[in-house]
């Protein structure tokens, strides 16, 4: 389409000192959260992290994301590390290059609300050990949930990046609720919260690679701060969803090194840098450095983990996602979970009761809580109802 006209060709130079190009594409490396949180259960240790810390600092990512999510609890409940000893830890090795976290607005980094007094005291504790960006989110795009947390990120001098939680109620952008209106009025609303730049939080790679371009068109056309988008690989959709933000001129995109990538992670690094040498959108990143860094984690890192990662499907791309709408971070933890209670074999059920359960729930955004909530009430329905009568074990938090 001639309209499609925010990348222009360029000298082509594959050095690393090359000019810089005229409006480079930001990159924020989701490697030592999301990657690992998607693909192994976020498992990852943090001396795993150290050895390529140093190396990642001197890529020049506008950011990298090291904590929140799952890693708060995971790191207690399984590897009986301290998650503020891995902020500061991290912090010796990266000199340069900002960290980010995944803030769940008033649930911080756990599964319910929590106290006023404690929001604000986390927050406080996050940035003085080191966070400078706080991604904020709200499981059903509530922004109510932010009242408390977002003067303290502001106070406290940091980034407050606002999430808008991508979902569908159609097999692609469009409907009654999630159209491009709703998105458009939750990025305005985000805008007059003071949010330094906005995501578009596309946690199950539902975004087609046109409705990408759609949504952040429309979206740049009236608010004014930096567009970021985030979009796990799980159905295929997200690297060809990347393009298309890229040519509508979105600002910043994540991706993960190329070990930790695809499947129910996020797009590879590699190829995008690649892609858009030689255009005004090029990176300025050295493809060799790269190289380096994949050659540490392939070899030296994921050999560790390759027992973690989930056997039970060949395809590196899930289309049913497209119908169940899991988060890429919750379907290696459900897989984990249906292994250790020797039920993999019920997981192509799950998958088809999970949309069942979501549409009874009222068509709810599937990501953390919600993802949990629909997630263990999908599995109780698939290992204890039975054809006369469905929910016999409902949890107390459906309740």
């Amino acid at each position: 389409m001639s309209e499609h006209n925010k990348v222009v060709m360029t000298t082509m130079n594959y050095s690393k000192d090359r000019k810089p190009a005229e409006n480079p594409l930001k990159i924020m490396d989701v490697t030592l959260r999301d990657g690992h949180q998607s693909l192994f259960a976020t498992r990852g240790r943090t001396e795993d992290m150290i050895p390529v810390a140093e190396l990642m600092d001197e890529v020049g990512f506008w950011a990298t994301e090291t904590w929140g999510g799952a890693t708060f609890d995971t790191m207690h409940r399984f590897l009986n590390e301290d998650p503020w000893e891995r902020i500061r830890t991290l912090k010796r090795y990266f000199k340069k290059t900002p960290f980010s976290m995944l803030l769940r607005a008033q649930n911080l980094v756990g599964y319910r609300n929590y106290a006023d007094d404690l929001a604000e005291v986390f927050v406080e504790r996050a940035a003085a050990n080191g966070m400078d960006i706080f991604r904020t989110f709200d499981a059903l795009n509530d922004y109510r949930n932010f009242e408390t947390v977002v003067p303290v990120i502001k106070k406290c001098g940091k980034h407050f990046q606002g999430c808008i939680c991508y979902t569908m109620t159609e097999p692609r952008l469009g409907g009654d609720v999630y159209n491009i209106d709703y998105y458009v009025n939750k990025a305005k609303e985000l805008e007059k919260m003071g949010a330094d730049t906005i995501c578009i939080k596309d946690m199950a790679g539902l975004i087609a690679p046109y409705d990408a371009y759609n949504v952040i068109k429309a979206i740049k056309a009236k608010v004014s701060v930096p567009i970021h988008l985030h979009s796990h690989f799980t159905s295929g959709l997200s690297s060809m969803s990347h393009l298309k933000a890229v040519e509508a001129g979105v600002d910043i995109i994540d991706t993960c090194m190329s070990p930790y990538a695809y499947r129910t992670s996020h797009p590879a690094i590699e190829p995008l840098v690649m892609t858009l040498i030689g255009t005004n959108r090029d990176t300025g990143f050295d493809i060799k450095q790269l190289a380096e860094i994949n050659e540490i984690l392939e070899k030296e890192i994921m050999p560790k983990y390759s027992h973690l990662l989930a056997d039970n499907k060949t395809s590196i791309i899930d289309i049913s996602v497209l119908l169940h709408q899991t988060p890429g971070g919750m379907l290696s933890n459900l897989v984990n979970q249906l292994r250790e209670m020797d039920a993999l074999d019920k997981i192509d059920e799950v998958y088809k009761e999970l949309p069942r359960v979501r549409k009874d729930l009222g068509q709810i955004p599937l990501v953390t809580p919600t993802s949990q909530i629909v997630g263990i009430q999908t599995v109780n329905n698939v290992l204890f109802d039975d054809k006369n009568e469905r929910y016999k074990k409902i949890t107390e938090q459906v309740k």
